[in-house]
């Protein structure tokens, strides 16, 4: 029974995610992935290999770990209840929301100086999968699947503070290292993506008490027959008998 409730894919894929996260962590432990080399690096052809990269490198064991969970908890979700969409979701939000932080300039937003600046983590992948996981279920409506929207807003609903920059909360004496363009990244691209899934895979399930004048006594034949067949049933009623057409040609005729 448990093997038809929880999908196999749902537990695989966030230890596949994992498993990489640590070895990528592993490497860079053993000096594999110095200075910038695989990271994010804006407007730097250099930096276009961190769009692959990047979610599977983190800069301490505190980061990685702080990632790693809500990765495990958000990619089972995906997997469990969407699993006509879940590799599409996963996949093109991985690579779109790296392409959007590469893209967008690194402005320090305080003084507006140009920053070369290098973006490591799985972070904006977690955010893809909190705002798909949150609005997918508002789009669709479905009593199950918003269940699922309002678990993540329990337990992420202040991921999006991460989505401004340090600096307007704190006095800071450098700029900070958390990339607030990988968080509004992951986002925009989540929301985007769950939009554009809306309509595969559940929906709100609709009864048929739901639609308005779902039962007509006219429509249904077996009580209508019934209801001429055995007459005595409705003596008590108002009853008239079906009319016979053949009864009222001459009528037909002269019209």
């Amino acid at each position: 029974m448990f093997k038809n409730v929880i999908s196999k894919r749902a537990v695989l894929y966030p230890l596949l995610m994992l498993s990489a996260m640590w070895f990528g962590f592993f490497l860079q432990m053993h000096g594999f992935f110095g200075s910038c080399f695989g990271a994010i690096i804006p407007l730097v052809p250099e930096g276009l290999l961190g769009i692959i990269t990047s979610p599977l490198l983190h800069g301490n064991t505190e980061h990685i770990i702080g990632n790693s969970i809500p990765i495990a908890a958000l990619m089972f979700l995906l997997f469990q209840f969407y699993p006509l969409v879940a590799n599409k979701v996963f996949f093109i939000g991985w690579i779109a929301t790296g392409l959007l932080v590469w893209i967008l300039p690194p402005i320090d937003i305080m003084t507006g100086e140009y920053m070369y600046t290098c973006t490591i983590g799985a972070s904006g992948v977690v955010y893809v999968l909190a705002f798909f996981l949150f609005f997918s279920g508002v789009f669709k409506w479905n009593t199950k699947l918003l269940t699922i929207s309002l678990l993540v807003v329990l337990y992420y609903g202040s991921l999006v503070w991460g989505m401004l920059p340090e600096e307007l909360f704190y006095n800071m004496q450098e700029p900070s290292k958390i990339s607030w363009q990988a968080h509004l990244s992951g986002a925009v691209v989540g929301s985007i993506i769950a939009f554009a899934f809306k309509n595969i895979g559940e929906k709100k399930k609709k009864f048929i008490w739901e639609f308005p004048n779902y039962y007509s006594e006219k429509d249904d034949k077996l009580w209508q027959e019934y209801r001429e067949n055995h007459p005595e049933d409705f003596l008590e009623l108002p009853y008239k008998k079906r009319d016979d057409i053949w009864d009222h040609l001459d009528e037909l005729r002269k019209k």
